[in-house]
């Protein structure tokens, strides 16, 4: 007989039927007469309650059966006479798979901290937070290729190692196998990249965009979705240094064309937790308002459900920067002096507490930006006629800020090569990219959505370390 998922179990009326059903203990409870064993596979965020007659099995079986311990249970599915649901399993045979220390065990039946947990990553899909978050994460991979493949796009793996810079941060890891003992050096006394392993010095990527470029010249419509790496010494709840990125990039497209599918995208994949994970978001909704019961009322999140079916009913609101930096100027935030970073006219870098206002106060809508100032953004970004704006379009969620970057990408070669001039950006070094513009260049566009952001969003949490399963920041490199 084979195993059966709990998710399949607790949707099943076939009452009297023998089954085999196998998961990690939670909990255990009873009496000298009977024992209630709560038990998860994984397979969705409820248990499944064992009932054991306690005379028919061997004591020293039972005492090993502790939370954390991993059992297969042999049985018959009854329907509940308690409460919470609406099937449980009879016990006949028990087999303990795997015993499991009560003593040591660190996730006893009780409530840990989120700070708690990240020092136990290994262990914490375990609790019901992160075993949510983990099936919610599955659910947001899969509507990613989805969507993209129905609307006819090709998946692209782009380099992990590359020797470009793609947003020209320089914040890069680097990839060499020298020795750091002995480090080859030239006449001038610089590293000698000559003699590492792809002859030249290379780094982690911090984004595929470049190369998707290079595959929407000839293929029209791509998206990669890979890991990206950011060497960024930034200890907050909203950085990693190691994250996925969805970068579409799509010739033929202009910055409206661009928009339109950044929204679609969106929409697309929020419907499909609503549709897909409501249990999971259930629960994470409940843990959210516990978490902040505490709180003043202006101070709470919106609540789960809420907030992501208020992206679902909006249209998303676009307008330029300009507009949305009279609009800042002029807030009452602002004049009274209650913005962190105050917003003094045009050329002002927006901050997230900005992002926010514009979508949470002013608004009360999704917000796209457009046409930001050359000076704040990468150089690849088409310019306007105006020769100061650049056709970039940022949008802008509830609680989050920015979740969304992207622009028209410059299609002129001598437009484009003006403004790696302006940014010191060597041509010899990107004579690739410039081929596409020598050779049919087109006008083409596409956008970055950083897939950690979107699963914030989504499941309500606050801190990004929490939505990846095993986080990568500065001085954190376990498991």
């Amino acid at each position: 007989m084979r195993r059966t998922k709990i998710v399949d179990l607790l949707q099943s009326k076939e009452f009297g039927k023998q089954i085999i059903v196998k998961g990690w203990v939670r909990t255990k409870r009873g009496n000298k007469q009977v024992n209630f064993i709560a038990l998860n596979d994984g397979s969705c965020i409820h248990n499944i309650q064992i009932v054991v007659d306690v005379p028919d099995f061997d004591e020293n079986l039972l005492k090993r059966i502790t939370t954390g311990a991993s059992v297969s249970i042999n049985g018959e599915l009854i329907e509940s006479q308690g409460s919470g649901q609406s099937v449980e399993i009879k016990a006949k045979t028990i087999e303990v798979l795997g015993e499991c220390d009560p003593e040591k065990y660190p996730l006893q039946p009780k409530k840990h901290s989120l700070e708690f947990l990240r020092e136990i990553a290994h262990l914490r899909f375990r609790t019901n937070t992160f075993s949510s978050i983990t099936r919610i994460r599955h659910a947001m991979i899969f509507a990613v290729h989805k969507f993209f493949t129905e609307k006819g796009f090709y998946n692209i793996h782009t380099p992990i190692i590359t020797a470009s810079d793609a947003e020209g941060a320089g914040e890069m890891f680097q990839v060499t196998t020298l020795n750091m003992d002995s480090v080859p050096r030239t006449e001038e006394g610089k590293i000698d990249f000559s003699e590492d392993f792809f002859g030249r010095s290379t780094n982690l990527t911090v984004s595929g965009q470049l190369e998707g470029e290079l595959a929407a010249m000839a293929m029209a419509e791509i998206y990669t979705f890979g890991p990206t790496f950011r060497a960024e010494n930034s200890n907050t709840s909203r950085h990693l240094s190691e994250f996925w990125m969805i970068e579409p990039e799509m010739a033929f497209y202009d910055l409206d064309d661009n928009m339109d599918l950044a929204e679609e995208f969106l929409k697309f994949l929020i419907q499909y937790a609503l549709d897909n994970c409501m249990d999971d978001l259930l629960f994470l909704s409940k843990r959210l308002q516990e978490e902040e019961k505490n709180k003043k009322a202006d101070e709470r999140s919106m609540e789960l459900i809420e907030k992501l079916r208020f992206v679902m009913e909006n249209d998303f609101v676009r307008l330029t920067y300009s507009e949305a930096i009279d609009i800042l100027k002029n807030s009452k935030p602002n004049k009274k002096g209650k913005f962190n970073y105050p917003i003094t006219g045009f050329g002002s870098d927006l901050q997230s507490e900005h992002e926010r206002y514009l979508v949470e106060k002013h608004f009360k809508k999704p917000v796209i930006l457009t046409d930001y100032p050359k000076e704040i953004k990468a150089f690849y970004m088409k310019l306007n006629e105006d020769g100061n704006t650049v056709r970039a379009m940022d949008v802008l969620f509830p609680q989050i800020g920015e979740i969304i970057g992207g622009s028209q990408r410059e299609e002129s070669y001598e437009k484009l090569t003006g403004r790696m001039q302006e940014m010191d950006i060597p041509e010899k070094d990107m004579w690739w990219y410039l081929d596409t513009r020598r050779y049919g260049s087109v006008p083409h566009s596409g956008f970055g959505l950083g897939f950690e952001r979107l699963m914030l969003f989504v499941t309500g949490m606050s801190n990004i370390r929490d939505v990846i399963p095993f986080p990568r920041a500065p001085k954190t490199a376990e498991f």
